[in-house]
């Protein structure tokens, strides 16, 4: 179930979900019965400026896959291969203009990003097996993610499968610890802070030495993304595509990945971390409600020296009484989402909820604390 923060003092009315049983019945490899159709992922290319994203995107234009992607891009670099073929919006006006590749990707310069632009353009041209969607080296890609995720809940035939950041080995370190004027998180933070994936590309412009401390760098702000290691944006498109970052399929692996996670430390004062914890036992999901929207609408929880923490991405597993399934739950922003997964909890398992969050003046201490009050006060007075 899906929940935003409520606009206005009255109470936000409850999304109903649309089951998509095509996407769990196929696990996500597109093999499903025929007359259904699979849902199509969406993954996000962000990253600073020049860091490469419009070289990743290049190179998974031209290289040889069995996969027919379109490739939506909104900004065009200097020197862009494909700047000569495709027309730049003119006029203000929504302009789009296709180019076709000869290993059938798609490649489209729109002006609009936005989720009915894309919508059309895919009525236009057919169905794809996969859109990637560059945004703009400023831009937040929270935003942008959470317009697909909450229309997949309405029904869209497009979902968002993951948010992937491209970091320049040789400036990153700068562009990352660059402090912003008036308490702003600066934007190249946020992006690495709200990823899935993270690819560290011009690995062969540094030193050993500098690659270990920009790796440890972007580790201490994301401590659950994974890290790729690139040269001219090469990598394997298996590593980028079909992450699942956002739905139940993701449930096994996160169990594993969320036992490494560690809370991360802070390189700047006011700089976003990764903390991590686990508390045993049962919650409910009136509980789990009033704990992530403490933290994500009222902005309630506050750390030692009364600054409100600030979560950026949420993500674990946990224990829901009276379910016999781990329920996954995910926020970006004050979007949140618990949805069941299909791992069992056995008769010998230690129930046990464990929860990763990304932000800024995040107290680890005082977070365990708040989850197990909210839990116990309620049980006591249930």
């Amino acid at each position: 179930m899906m929940a935003q923060a409520p606009v206005e003092e009255e109470d936000c009315p409850e999304l109903i979900p649309i089951e998509d049983q095509d996407q769990q019945e196929a696990g996500g490899k597109g093999e499903v019965e025929p007359g259904h159709s699979l849902k199509i992922p969406v993954t996000i290319i962000t990253g600073y400026l020049g860091a490469g994203k419009t070289t990743l995107l290049n190179y998974i234009l031209t290289e040889q896959h069995s996969k027919r992607i379109a490739v939506i891009l909104n900004e065009f670099g200097e020197g862009s291969a494909l700047e000569k073929s495709l027309a730049i919006s003119q006029g203000g006006e929504l302009y789009e203009e296709w180019l076709e590749l000869r290993n059938g990707c798609l490649c489209c310069s729109v002006k609009d990003n936005g989720l009915k632009a894309i919508e059309n353009l895919m009525q236009k041209k057919g169905k794809f097996d996969y859109i990637l969607l560059e945004t703009t080296g400023l831009a937040d890609p929270g935003a942008v993610a959470s317009m697909f995720w909450v229309d997949a809940e309405l029904g869209s035939d497009i979902y968002l499968d993951g948010i992937v950041s491209v970091v320049d080995a040789k400036y990153g370190q700068q562009h990352l610890t660059e402090e912003k004027p008036d308490d702003l998180i600066n934007e190249a933070t946020r992006q690495v802070a709200l990823a899935d994936l993270i690819i560290i590309n011009k690995t062969d412009l540094i030193s050993q030495e500098e690659l270990y401390k920009i790796r440890t760098t972007v580790r201490s702000i994301n401590g659950l993304a994974k890290i790729l290691e690139t040269q001219r944006s090469r990598v394997d498109l298996a590593e980028v595509l079909d992450l699942h970052a956002f739905d139940s399929l993701s449930g096994k692996s996160l169990q594993k990945k969320l036992q490494h996670v560690q809370t991360t430390h802070r390189h700047l004062d006011k700089s976003i971390v990764t903390v991590t914890f686990e508390i045993v036992g049962n919650t409910t999901e009136e509980n789990l409600n009033e704990f992530i929207q403490n933290l994500l609408w009222e902005r309630s929880v506050k750390d030692k020296t009364g600054n409100p923490m600030e979560v950026i991405r949420l993500k674990g597993l946990v224990s829901i009484k009276d379910r016999s399934h781990q329920v996954i739950v995910q926020g970006v922003h004050e979007l949140y989402d618990l949805e069941e997964t299909m791992v069992n909890w056995k008769e010998d398992d230690e129930r046990t909820n464990r929860l990763v969050l990304i932000g800024r003046n995040l107290d680890k201490d005082i977070l365990k604390e708040v989850f197990i009050a909210t839990m116990t006060e309620k049980q006591e007075n249930s």
